[in-house]
């Protein structure tokens, strides 16, 4: 295992954390009496596989149903000092609603302090609002770092770039759970502004919503080789030294296994992946030619903005790798999330589109002209029933 420093927490973490969201039974807290034994012992042997690999960076959620629960008597056989443990816990209106959910998670993960904590899905600026006011969350969380309960303290987040750079310039937190890999990078200002501050910068599920990586596509396969999909886009990621660690979300313990074997290229990781980047952008820009390719994004307003909400730069995001690449999978399962998942997964789908408008909401596009097609097109492409995120079910 290779390991970096976490910013200004000092940490030595991993490159690679156990995240805590797919090796749990349930995704709502249930009585222990409702674990199956073999389910609880899948997880006992993830996570004795993840500290014997010398991932000793554990992270979980009180949204992630009862992965705490389960965790509880697990962690309890390693010496605490040898593991590094993460919860996190939503914003919540009042301070004494956020202290109780602490709790609730402490009481499951039966320790007397975690490294880390993480306010859960900063994802608007109401959120954010509601974290950094006086008499908020925050308040609350420093509290808890005064008592000993709490090392250091961070966010997640799912916002748009400009709200995530508002909560990094705030310098209220040590550290950011931010999604950016090869098929999302628009946040890449977000992660420098971070780095400029010495937070401590974690990816989130680089290898699920990064493009379903545990399941790729035939092209996707060729054009990576010689690795897989999901290394390319770990070494992608970590070639930059403002990333630190990447969660792999293991549901046994064989799931590490592809990502600890890429790591043997890490320390010339930029060398190894420019090649393959190289025959991807190719790839891309023969589909669908180099201008879209480096301007798709410009113009878009968010989807607040947008009649209808429509979030025009999701949707042009996944059709322009489902439609080059072949992530027509990862691109449905994304796109069918619109206007299902609230503040996590916000706007909604091509269907909710006021055309009579949308000449005017996309004037400033360099592809304004084009952009009915392209739109028709992807809920062509990427429609689907309707999903909820997996907590909600």
């Amino acid at each position: 295992m290779h390991y970096r420093r976490f910013g200004r927490t000092e940490i030595q973490m991993p490159v690679l954390s156990c995240g805590g969201m797919r090796y749990q039974h349930k995704w709502q807290d249930i009585p222990w009496s409702e674990v199956p034994h073999e389910g609880q012992a899948n997880l006992e042997a993830t996570i004795a596989r993840a500290v014997e690999l010398g991932i000793h960076h554990i992270e979980t959620a009180r949204g992630y149903g009862s992965s705490e629960m389960q965790l509880g008597p697990v962690l309890k056989r390693f010496p605490r000092e040898k593991l590094i443990v993460q919860t996190k816990v939503a914003p919540f209106a009042t301070q004494g609603e956020f202290l109780d959910t602490f709790n609730r998670s402490m009481g499951h993960l039966q320790l007397e302090y975690v490294d880390l904590l993480s306010l859960h899905g900063v994802n608007n600026q109401a959120l954010l609002d509601w974290s950094l006011r006086k008499g908020g969350c925050l308040e609350a969380m420093h509290r808890l770092q005064r008592e000993g309960r709490v090392r250091h303290i961070g966010f997640s987040t799912h916002a748009t770039t400009d709200i995530i750079q508002k909560a990094v310039c705030s310098d209220a937190f040590d550290y950011v759970n931010v999604h950016w890999y090869f098929v999302n990078d628009l946040n890449w200002p977000a992660i420098e502004a971070a780095a400029q501050r010495d937070m401590g910068v974690f990816i989130i599920s680089p290898n699920d919503k990064g493009g379903k990586l545990y399941a790729p596509p035939r092209k996707l396969l060729e054009l990576c080789a010689p690795l897989t999909p999901m290394q390319f886009n770990s070494l992608y990621c970590l070639a930059r030294a403002q990333v630190h660690t990447l969660s792999c979300g293991a549901a046994r313990p064989g799931d590490f296994d592809d990502h600890v074997a890429g790591l043997k290229f890490l320390d010339r990781a930029a060398e190894v992946v420019a090649p393959i980047e190289a025959r991807l952008r190719a790839e891309m820009q023969r589909v669908l030619g180099a201008d879209w390719c480096d301007r798709w994004h410009e113009g878009l307003p968010h989807f607040a903005e947008v009649p209808g909400q429509v979030n025009l730069v999701e949707i042009l995001r996944l059709w322009t790798y489902a439609k080059s690449l072949d992530l027509v999978d990862w691109g449905r399962m994304r796109y069918n999330l619109l206007g299902q998942a609230d503040h996590w997964f916000p706007g909604e789908r091509v269907s909710k589109l006021d055309r009579a408008r949308l000449p005017d909401t996309v004037r400033q596009s360099p592809f304004a002209d084009r952009l009915p097609g392209i739109l028709d097109e992807a809920h062509a492409m990427l429609e689907d029933a309707p999903h909820q995120r997996l907590s909600a079910g």
